[in-house]
């Protein structure tokens, strides 16, 4: 089948089939099946592409300004069949989707999903809120981070930071509550019990370290 998918966006496409058919589950629980329930959809979307590059004999590398951040959260996220039913419209708005970072066009999506379909589900809620976490989180550096109940941790792209000064600074700020490990993640605790907890909680946090990694560029 991935011989097949052999046009631009083909491995989303694929992504979001297979999201269709499984479902995104509890992406940090255990009752998991398939490769989408163990990394998440960003990153598989990822991986699917990786893939079809290589099946179309390894043509370029991943462009630097197009990676995508792991987001593990541990709540599901999808357009629920229920709510978009057609198939081919879930999978153009997964498209249009992908392509969307900026808080701005974030709400602008929603309302015309609100428009078109009526009240978000939970699912989709949290969706939005992904795509809005991924975008800091690309901001920021950060290429994956992994929140529950006790807290969150991030890792950093080429375990480098913008500005480490300011770091620093902010770890002295937090005192006990963050430590940075001797493998560059940063360890922050917090009591986030539930999704929505995690979902605001992370983004929160990644709007500061966008903000301490923005100081710096403001000053060169």
């Amino acid at each position: 089948m991935l011989q097949s998918l052999d046009t631009l966006g083909a491995g989303f496409m694929l992504a979001s089939h297979d999201l269709d058919l499984r479902g995104a589950g509890n992406l940090l629980g255990e009752e998991q099946s398939g490769h989408i329930r163990e990394v998440g959809f960003e990153l598989y979307q990822s991986m699917l592409e990786e893939a079809v590059r290589a099946l179309r004999g390894g043509e370029g590398a991943l462009i630097e300004d197009q990676w995508s951040p792991r987001i593990n959260l541990g709540t599901s996220v999808l357009i629920p069949e229920p709510y978009v039913p057609d198939l081919q419209l879930r999978l153009g708005l997964y498209r249009r989707l992908a392509a969307v970072e900026s808080h701005d066009a974030i709400e602008a999506f929603a309302a015309e999903l609100i428009d078109r379909f009526g009240p978000l589900p939970e699912e989709v809620r949290h969706l939005l809120d992904i795509v809005e976490i991924k975008g800091l989180c690309r901001l920021a550096g950060i290429d994956q981070i992994d929140a529950g109940p006790k807290g969150a941790v991030i890792g950093f792209r080429h375990k480098s930071f913008a500005n480490p000064e300011g770091l620093i600074a902010f770890i002295r700020e937090e005192g006990s509550g963050v430590k940075l490990q001797p493998d560059h993640r940063l360890i922050y605790y917090a009591d986030w019990n539930t999704p929505q907890e995690r979902l605001v909680g992370a983004r929160d946090l990644l709007k500061r370290l966008v903000e301490i990694a923005g100081a710096v560029k403001q000053a060169a």
